[in-house]
């Protein structure tokens, strides 16, 4: 009887460590994803940094373009105001949107081009999209891996009955992959 009690006992000890296991698990990737998502935003703030300078230094040659720099004023605005990662995201496709806009025209315009600060702000925002697009990856490779586990038994009956729900992968929006037009009038001289 002593044996079928041990035996028992050992089961249920098992049983809970496990429990511990998968939950510390669940735990140690939802912080994780949490973290990596910290990071998009840390770029997203140096992009944000980086583009006030770029407009001001375009602005004084560019006044015919304002329409631009009123939709990137406009999505910055926008992303600050957001509160969950859909709505974040959604902001930040719209500043990328206007964002390429006002590249190409900086491309159209070759004295703009020109312009040592222009240059070094593009570089500078060419950096920091490249930061972006890496740390918009590892997100949603641990997005993955996180959604991956909860979905796996045992762990969706842990993750199920403490509340580890799916999290949503970054996704761009509809019509990204296509270049922006912009339409430019050529300047007059005055």
């Amino acid at each position: 009887m002593k044996k079928t009690w041990l035996i028992i006992g050992a089961i249920v000890v098992f049983l809970a460590l496990s429990l511990v296991g998968f939950y510390n698990n669940l735990v140690t990737k939802t912080q994780a994803v949490d973290n990596q998502w910290a990071q998009v935003e840390t770029q997203y703030q140096r992009r944000f940094d980086l583009i006030p300078n770029l407009v001001s230094s375009v602005e004084g040659i560019m006044t015919q373009e304002q329409a631009v720099f009123g939709q990137i004023a406009e999505a910055r605005t926008r992303y600050s105001g957001a509160t969950t990662v859909e709505e974040k995201t959604k902001a930040a496709t719209q500043v990328e949107s206007a964002l390429g806009r006002l590249l190409v025209i900086i491309e159209n315009y070759p004295e703009l081009r020109s312009a040592e600060n222009v240059s070094q702000l593009m570089d500078e925002l060419a950096g920091t999209e490249n930061r972006v697009a890496v740390e918009r990856r590892r997100f949603n490779d641990l997005v993955r891996d996180y959604n991956t586990t909860i979905k796996k038994f045992p762990a969706n009956l842990i993750a199920g009955t403490f509340g580890f729900n799916e999290r949503s992968y970054f996704e761009a929006a509809e019509g990204a992959e296509q270049a922006p037009e912009v339409e430019i009038s050529p300047t007059t001289p005055e």
